[in-house]
């Protein structure tokens, strides 16, 4: 049985994407070992493969990058395997080192336009390192998959790789509606937090950085009367997002949940009447991004509203599943929320049960098997 070392830089709780990964590689036969970072609030876990979270000092910063690549490396150094599977380009460097000073063969999955991130664009010396580490090292890559096609496209062109697309789909039949609210409001862990069968509940799932649209939903939020707003997920403004929804006098409307697992997003998802995905067009990462929420919505019968950007809008044209934004002026959003929400739902349930079982987890693994039926 060949063992794969799987390395990310998050401490491993919410990564739906990588623990399908793993689940996937574990089903195939492969000898799975999951590795990431620990902090002091890391939720346990739980997987069929096995995990390890190494014990990080220092949480933001630098030097925390210089820490944990230290650490990763001679993690990697000092473990059996036979390949290294590196999700994004904050782990590949370590992995890369690693695979040519021992001749182990190198897998790399790429959930983002690391370099067109907005946390870097704004940074040119750190977007320098990071540029230097990507151009010199995935040229030399062969077996390489990301999220969508945009982002295939744009590496296969730049750097003449043979990237696949593995897209961030749930497996088949993984969200359920819990049978009453009171099961909801336990979910939730805000006891400030009551739903209202008279309002409609809107969601956003994810990271809370900058660009998801979180600000404009907020001041739409004030033109919505009869709607709920829920935040789920955790990032860089946290703590900025909860200011302005105080400075706005919304808290009773907008809720942050803070972060939940993967196995608590899905009985909570189905309650919602509108699921978002808003992103601002920050530079061609956001542009190209096709979030794992977006198909989490849909596998939960929620009707989504995206930005008029190319991969979510496809997925919204193809499957009828709901509406691109027409206007991100706040007023004219609310009433573009309020005319979803208060159309009949009819077909677009229709839509979202047709999507639900042509956007299966099961069609993407068929790809990962393509980029590991060398190694099996």
């Amino acid at each position: 049985m060949k063992k794969v070392i799987v390395s990310v830089i998050n401490d491993l709780t919410t990564d739906q994407r990588v623990d399908k990964i793993c689940s996937s590689l574990h089903n195939l036969g492969f000898d799975v070992l999951l590795v990431g970072r620990k902090y002091n609030d890391s939720l346990p876990i739980h997987r069929k493969y096995k995990t390890h979270r190494m014990a990080i000092f220092l949480r933001k910063g630098v030097f925390s990058y210089v820490e944990f690549f230290i650490r990763l490396f001679f993690f990697l150094v000092f473990h059996k395997k036979d390949i290294l599977l590196s999700n994004d380009l904050d782990t590949l460097l370590p992995n890369f080192l690693v695979s040519k000073l021992q001749s182990k063969k190198i897998v790399y999955d790429s959930h983002e336009l690391f370099l067109e991130l907005p946390e870097l664009i704004n940074r040119p010396k750190k977007r320098f390192i990071w540029q230097k580490i990507e151009s010199y090292i995935l040229p030399k890559l062969k077996n390489t998959y990301t999220v969508c096609q945009s982002i295939a496209d744009y590496y296969n062109s730049k750097y003449k790789t043979d990237f696949k697309v593995v897209r961030n789909i749930p497996q088949s039949s993984v969200f359920s509606l819990q049978s009453s609210v009171g099961s909801f409001q336990s979910l939730t862990g805000n006891s400030k937090f009551k739903i209202q069968n008279s309002k409609f509940l809107i969601i956003y799932q994810g990271a809370i950085n900058i660009g998801r649209g979180l600000e404009l939903m907020i001041d739409t939020m004030q033109y919505l009367d009869d709607c709920q707003f829920i935040i789920i997920g955790d990032g860089e403004i946290t703590s900025e997002i909860k200011n302005l929804i105080l400075e706005k006098k919304l808290s009773s409307k907008i809720f942050m949940l803070g972060k939940k697992t993967p196995s608590e997003l899905k009985k909570i998802t189905p309650y919602a009447n509108l699921g978002l995905s808003i992103e601002e067009d920050l530079g061609l990462n956001y542009r190209y991004a096709l979030p794992n929420k977006l198909f989490d919505y849909i596998h939960a019968n929620v009707p989504v509203l995206v930005s008029d950007l190319p991969e979510m809008k496809r997925i919204v044209l193809d499957h009828q599943v709901g509406e691109i934004i027409k206007n991100r002026a706040p007023k004219l959003l609310a009433q573009q929320i309020t005319n979803i929400l208060k159309q009949d739902q009819t077909t677009l349930q229709k839509n979202l049960k047709t999507a639900a079982l042509d956007l299966q987890w099961e069609n993407e693994e068929k790809v990962l098997r393509e980029v590991f039926e060398d190694f099996i």
